[in-house]
């Protein structure tokens, strides 16, 4: 019995949660349909990538008051990331429609939103453990070499914006 009870207290302790990919990790290319300013287009990772580091932000869904803050927040700093060569990238599991039109209404017309399929999500660890059918709200730097230089997750929008753009800063050593 003691033996028992050693060995799930073990199992119960230990390996903690992975709630995202690792920083220094590749990240995974993927070609999936997005859309900017209202237009669908095909948005391709690798393609994204020959331009600058692309910030990857994942977030539940579309028109919640969570994910149009965060919409904002990274609308009102696109300048910024734009400055720097950076590329903001939404993605969450809405479809097309409903992401053509938070591209306009929420993302303000500033970067485009694309559908991250269940694979995608779990490739990206990004399923919301609540949710499965929705994205976490995971932040990544990708640098132009394609590794993950940043990873933030947090289901408040809070602080996204504001680490992505000091990560990308970092990158860009200003």
């Amino acid at each position: 019995m003691r033996k028992l009870l050693i060995g799930l207290a073990l199992a119960s302790v230990a390996v903690p949660a992975s709630s995202a990919l690792s920083v220094g990790s590749k990240a995974p290319d993927f070609t999936t349909t997005g859309a900017l300013a209202g237009k669908a287009f095909k948005l391709h990772l690798a393609e994204q990538l020959k331009h600058g580091p692309v910030v990857l932000y994942f977030f539940p869904k579309a028109f919640t008051k969570g994910c149009t803050l965060e919409a904002h927040a990274f609308s009102d700093a696109s300048a910024d990331f734009k400055k720097l060569g950076a590329r903001v990238i939404g993605m969450s599991a809405d479809d097309l429609p409903t992401l053509k039109e938070f591209s306009v209404k929420e993302c303000r017309n500033s970067f485009p939103v694309a559908t991250a399929d269940a694979k995608l999500r779990e490739t990206y660890d990004v399923v919301l453990k609540q949710k499965p059918e929705y994205a976490d709200r995971t932040s990544y730097v990708i640098a132009q070499n394609g590794k993950i230089v940043m990873e933030y997750t947090n289901l408040d929008p809070a602080e996204h914006v504001q680490r992505t753009l000091a990560a990308v800063k970092a990158l860009k050593g200003k």
